[in-house]
């Protein structure tokens, strides 16, 4: 796993973690990198201080960034994981359920899917309430 800061066209400035340097690069060409903030798919890596590893006692700060690690982590998990057991999977016409929903020409419910980014951005500016479901974090017994 790999930590970046990271920085998006509105000046946002916020950390994810990535399974290699490559993983940042494909997923943000492929525009799967979002910012929390204004979900700008706009993102680049920010300048960071590297981690660097010392023989003195260990930095509480990074015991408080570890723990802080593993909530948003299981916090990604139990998200997911409700979002899957109460909401309806829609596929690939999520875009249109959902404005259908938020039209009233459809039934209101809870739904999931997916869309492109473009469709995403055009939900939102009509002012159809989206969000991005987070990837499922990978399992910690899995991690090395």
């Amino acid at each position: 796993m790999i930590r970046y800061a990271l920085k998006c066209d509105q000046a946002h400035e916020f950390e994810a973690w990535f399974g290699s340097s490559s993983d940042f690069d494909d997923q943000a060409g492929r525009g799967l990198v979002e910012c929390p903030f204004c979900g700008s798919h706009s993102v680049q890596k920010a300048i960071m201080a590297p981690a660097v590893s010392s023989a003195r006692k260990a930095d509480p700060a990074s015991d408080v960034a570890a723990k802080m690690q593993t909530l948003m982590m299981t916090a990604a998990r139990e998200v997911r994981a409700h979002v899957e057991a109460n909401f309806d999977y829609v596929g690939d016409t999520f875009a249109r359920e959902a404005r259908d929903i938020h039209e009233g020409k459809s039934e209101k419910r809870e739904i999931y899917g997916e869309a492109t980014p473009a469709e995403v951005k055009k939900l939102k500016d009509d002012g159809v309430p989206v969000s991005a479901l987070p990837d499922a974090p990978p399992n910690p017994s899995k991690v090395n």
